[in-house]
């Protein structure tokens, strides 16, 4: 019998791979059932957590067996089920909870997207405007508003985390003002000038995204006298001025949205402006696993991909940008600390 300790040999390896939509399935249903929310401090049996989560015992029982195995839950030896680390995450109230992101990235429309990946990389293009006859987002928006719905869930989710990394990292201490381009509900704004009370900052994102913006980045918010909010598409234009300008998690659309982005930008700050680009990288970063399969993902919905050192390198020296400092912000994402030369 495989343990633990002993891996699996390559044939049985490849096995587990191809089953890996069982896998990501498992964890679908689990988020969806609401099975880490029913199980709290103390393990349960599978009977009084199959009555809180309405599901039949046995079949709840193989589930938590499948999960068991990644580590998602544990199985103790009289037979009851107990949390693990991995499987709080997927609780609403976890200050780290991933339940919404987990569920982003199984939604519907990732299982009729999946199975034409060998097209999208014999094309380079996306498949969901063959499935769907439009773009992604407009696709999402007007014909599947509940996964709408749970892509902004997840985008909130990952920006809050990703926000207090991102304000424990920059040091802005010699600047007055900050935008953040593309910057979602503006919670990196937010948390920037929560470190910098002498701080102002600039939102600039879509009209219906900032109409959401950080209940403290609008009116009568506590940070509202110091945050400009701009709607507005950054491709088009970024009438915005600013010490420091932050490009967080939007350089991996097309070619042409992120030379527009760059040049943009460049425009706006002028000679002598900082911009701090943040990203996830494809190398050079302990969640590979992670972000490759989101290189894949973009692949597919939008025709964008992540970034390798060497690319986005590459891609902000052609704009015009002089790299003054690359370095991890945590273990999913990279800063690249450029300055706009005279």
């Amino acid at each position: 019998m495989t343990t633990a300790q002993t891996a699996p040999p390559p044939s049985m390896r490849l096995r587990e791979l191809v089953f890996g939509a069982a896998c990501a399935a498992a964890v679908r249903a689990a988020a969806r059932l609401g099975v880490a929310d029913a199980l709290d401090d103390s393990p349960l049996a599978v009977e009084d957590l199959a009555v809180a989560v309405k599901t039949e015992p046995k079949t709840l029982r193989r589930l938590l067996r499948a999960l068991s195995c990644y580590g998602l839950f544990v199985e103790r030896p009289d037979g009851t089920f107990a949390h693990t680390d991995m499987s709080r995450l997927l609780r609403e109230d976890d200050p780290n909870s991933l339940r919404a992101i987990a569920l982003w990235c199984t939604e519907p429309w990732t299982w009729d997207a999946w199975p034409l990946l060998d097209e999208a990389v014999r094309t380079g293009r996306n498949v969901v405007e063959d499935l769907y006859g439009k773009e992604f987002f407009p696709y999402l928006n007007e014909d599947a508003p509940e996964s709408a719905d749970v892509f902004n869930r997840a985008m909130t989710t990952s920006s809050v985390q990703s926000a207090r990394d991102v304000a424990q990292f920059l040091d802005l201490s010699g600047s007055a003002s900050v935008a953040d381009i593309g910057g979602g509900q503006g919670h990196v704004v937010a948390s920037l000038l929560e470190k910098y009370p002498t701080l102002h900052g600039t939102l600039l994102d879509l009209p219906r995204v900032v109409d959401n913006v950080d209940p403290r980045l609008r009116a009568g918010g506590a940070l509202a006298d110091r945050t400009r909010l701009v709607p507005g598409d950054c491709r088009e234009a970024v009438p915005v001025r600013a010490d420091v300008y932050i490009i967080k998690n939007i350089l991996e659309w097309d070619d042409d949205s992120t030379t527009r982005v760059l040049r943009n930008v460049i425009a706006a700050g002028g000679p002598g402006a900082r911009v701090v680009v943040i990203e996830n990288l494809v190398d050079d970063s302990p969640s590979m696993r992670f972000s490759t399969a989101m290189d894949l993902l973009l692949l597919l919905n939008v025709g964008g991909a992540k970034h390798t050192t060497e690319s986005l390198t590459g891609r902000l020296t052609e704009a015009g940008l002089v790299i003054d400092d690359v370095r991890p912000v945590n273990p999913y994402l990279h800063a690249f600390d450029c300055t706009i030369p005279a």
